[in-house]
């Protein structure tokens, strides 16, 4: 039976200083590739450590060795260029009858060729992780549907003239990834999925997919079933995580789950726990939850990685309680809403206020259950 952890983590960490200086001198040929992987090792073992410190009940290896939460692939994968580069507006947390505070970030890769699989990046992730973490671990891979933002009318159409061609090439290397995991003992992996958080949101199902000649229908139809077939993994537990983005404090959609969930929790069939991000009015209300198969485990990302406050206990068990109206108290769990670092900058907040968040999750979820993980 899959194990629903009650304080979870959701998979980046801030990287090191020493990290980001150290993956600069090895890019520019200054540092070894040996060197380079004991600083990455050094990385890995310290945010262990600190997952461990707060006291959560399962950890990553913070993707430390990646350059961004979709490096398995981008960082490892053929056929991924850069391209002159467009912009795309992100935001900053605030509250609703505020003004967001804007800015745009460039993109700069696209498609150009059928993407082929150069080497394993999470094989060497869980291998070593495994080695050194005394708490269950857990491996996070990106969605294959992440592939929407590099698919270009302009620069992809040749070697993928149907967007979803792209999307099937991708799932099966995600498939692959899992299947070697699996092999090596890895029992959990997370499906990180922030294009289907993104379609919750009217603007962002028409700029960045309809605009862009990607269905937004058939994401939730045909590309669902693509995420079914990246979990039908023997022996694995999947989790699939949805956001509305996460680069350096900003995020790009709005809007509640209503607009998914029956798609996306009634056909991810092989999905067993869903990591939800509720950590602000963005995500709207829990009642979209009423449409989750009582088979699974949900997991609440009600404290953010974004915003440097601290939460209060008494706010967030209350609105577990609130949660536990449209879905089973004993099938819920508590996480943050999304990675500290899902790109290699990370968010603005520091170290010690990462530790806080994810001790926080741990003291509220030992609060609320008592009696610790358990099986769904």
């Amino acid at each position: 039976m899959p194990t629903l952890y009650r304080a979870e983590v959701i998979g980046s960490l801030l990287r090191p200083t020493y990290l980001k200086e150290g993956r600069q001198q090895w890019e520019r040929g200054r540092l070894s590739t040996r060197d380079f992987k004991r600083i990455e090792d050094r990385a890995v073992d310290e945010a262990i450590a600190l997952q461990q410190q707060a006291g959560v009940d399962v950890v990553t290896d913070g993707e430390m060795r990646r350059t961004h939460f979709i490096a398995p692939l981008t960082d490892v994968i053929s056929g991924v260029k850069p391209i002159p580069a467009f912009k795309r507006v992100w935001k900053r947390p605030h509250e609703p009858n505020e003004p967001a505070v804007q800015t745009e970030i460039q993109v700069q890769y696209a498609v150009v060729d059928r993407i082929r699989r150069l080497r394993t990046l999470t094989s060497e992730e869980f291998t070593y992780a495994r080695s050194h973490a005394h708490k269950p671990l857990k491996v996070t891979l990106p969605s294959p549907l992440m592939m929407t933002l590099r698919w270009s009318p302009q620069y992809s159409r040749d070697a993928y003239p149907d967007p979803f061609e792209l999307f099937a090439d991708a799932a099966e290397i995600v498939r692959q990834e899992a299947q070697e995991l699996a092999a090596l003992g890895c029992e959990y992996i997370q499906i990180d999925a922030p294009e289907l958080g993104m379609l919750c949101d009217p603007d962002r199902r028409r700029q960045d997919f309809a605009d862009a000649g990607i269905d937004p229908g058939r994401l939730l139809s045909d590309g669902i079933e693509l995420l079914n077939s990246v979990a039908a993994v023997p022996g694995v537990t999947f989790g699939l995580h949805l956001c509305r983005s996460n680069n350096r404090g900003y995020y790009v959609g709005e809007g509640g789950y209503e607009a998914v969930a029956r798609q996306v929790f009634g056909r991810a069939r092989n999905i067993a726990l869903m990591l939800l991000e509720y950590d602000d009015w963005r995500s709207g209300s829990f009642e979209p939850l009423r449409e989750m198969p009582q088979d699974r485990g949900v997991v609440l990302g009600l404290i953010s990685t974004k915003r440097k406050e601290l939460e209060s206990a008494e706010s967030v068990v209350a609105r577990i309680e609130e949660a536990a109206r449209y879905y089973p108290r004993e099938q819920l769990a508590l996480s943050t809403q999304c990675g500290f670092g899902t790109v290699w900058e990370g968010n603005p907040i520091s170290e010690a206020i990462e530790l806080a968040k994810l001790s926080l999750v741990a003291e509220i979820a030992h609060q609320v259950w008592p009696q610790g993980a358990t099986s769904i």
